[in-house]
């Protein structure tokens, strides 16, 4: 009996997530190397960021206003005589020692504020007359004022190692003169997407055939993820050229391949992977679209390559269920390869626009349109003809996440939903 046909390989989807996130787990993650700091946006760090100096480097105003003792406003409207003037970027030795009873300094958002000064009176609480302001609203100690290091200390840790850089930590970088970051090298991931009625994008399909989508998709999906895709030639349902090519790419860092996982008379990935010595940890998740994907790895004893264990999906060859199957299942490996610890699953819930029938037995991931702001978000399935509807996908931006034991789900209740 064949690895497809072995019921028991057939895994819940939760199961099947917890094996990949396992296997993710333990991958080394690819080299590091030296990029300038927007080459390193969307790249995952190998090295921490530390702060420089303290963050801030000295107790800033956050307000435009005046600094002044709060033990000064006790008694209210309070005139204040106004002895200077600081501004954000002001040079130290244009900064008063200190601040006398009885004085105040206009002051601006972000700059440094004197000592025995412990607050700022915001402006829209002051009248100036001349050298004089009279206040009206009394402030506690600390009030609009940031203290020196409240954010960070020198030294500090400010990104960790593994963390994926989005421009908050691009701007933390900049913040602390990192001008250059050590970041993990893109893992290499090939893309084979299989099958005699493949046609190339350029070609004009015969009757019987359709043009290559899916490595086009698992490319983005890829890029988004952290790697670099390496698309294949197209594999013919012939076992030799197949064998020929997959074996090219278990050299990458990891091996996508779509189509040829399903039972039909001319799938035969599984069997060119099982005459490879392939390891099966399943050959199929009870989920609707996407249930015959699988997922492996080959020890390098089969092949001619360095690293000791190549890692591939199998995934379902309609366009719908490889886009869905990557997302559940492909992209915490790739996260891992990049040097990034995997994350769990996120779903938002919404309550549903129009009732939901399916037959029990399968958790359903549905192309579905998420709608509406603030309290009102609401969502419903997009109409489609089933896993080969590229142009459903393309309209929505969710998925209707349908647990395995529910018939019907009414409208107006909540229901997960994963975003695309």
């Amino acid at each position: 009996m064949s690895a497809a046909q072995d019921s028991s390989s057939v895994l819940s989807f939760e199961d099947a997530r917890r094996v990949v996130e396992e296997q993710a787990a333990q991958v080394p993650a690819s080299g590091a190397e030296t990029v300038d700091l927007l080459s390193a946006a969307g790249r995952v760090l190998a090295e921490p960021v530390l702060a420089d100096r303290d963050i801030p480097p000295f107790p800033r105003s956050t307000r435009d206003g005046y600094a002044v003792r709060s033990s000064d406003l006790c008694q209210l409207p309070a005139n204040l005589e106004v002895v200077g003037e600081i501004r954000a970027g002001e040079r130290p030795e244009n900064i008063p020692a200190r601040l006398e009873a009885g004085h105040a300094i206009a002051i601006m958002t972000g700059a440094p504020v004197p000592p025995e000064a412990d607050a700022v009176v915001m402006v829209e609480h002051t009248l100036r007359h001349d050298d004089r302001v009279e206040i009206t609203r009394a402030v506690a100690p600390g009030e609009n004022i940031v203290p020196r290091a409240a954010e960070a200390r020198q030294g500090h840790t400010l990104l960790e190692r593994g963390v994926r850089l989005n421009q908050d930590g691009v701007a933390l970088a900049a913040s602390v003169g990192k001008a250059r970051l050590e970041v993990h090298k893109r893992p290499r991931i090939a893309l084979l997407t299989t099958g005699d009625e493949i046609v190339p994008v350029s070609a004009t399909p015969g009757p019987s055939q359709i043009r290559n989508s899916n490595s086009y998709s698992l490319a983005v999906q890829v890029l988004q993820a952290g790697g670099q895709p390496i698309l294949l030639p197209i594999a013919p349902d012939e076992p030799s050229a197949l064998r020929d090519l997959i074996e090219e790419g278990l050299n990458s860092d990891l091996l996508l391949m779509t189509g040829g996982v399903s039972m039909g008379r001319y799938d035969l990935v599984e069997q060119v992977l099982s005459e490879l010595g392939a390891q099966f940890f399943f050959t199929g998740a009870r989920i609707q679209p996407g249930r015959p994907v699988v997922f492996g790895n080959c020890s390098a004893g089969a092949l001619s390559r360095e690293k000791p264990v190549a890692y591939f999906f199998g995934l379902p060859g309609n366009p719908v269920s490889t886009m869905v199957t990557f997302e559940l299942f492909a992209r915490p490996l790739i996260e891992a390869l990049a040097g990034q610890a995997p994350g769990k699953l996120r779903f938002l819930h919404a309550r549903l626009k129009s009732e939901i029938r399916v037959r029990t037995g399968l958790r359903r991931f549905l192309p579905a349109l998420l709608d509406g702001e603030f309290d009102n978000s609401a969502v419903e399935l997009v109409p489609w003809q089933g896993s080969g509807d590229i142009a459903a996908t393309a309209r929505a931006n969710c998925y209707a996440v349908i647990p395995p034991d529910r018939e019907c789900i009414p409208a107006g209740e909540w229901i997960a939903v994963l975003l695309r």
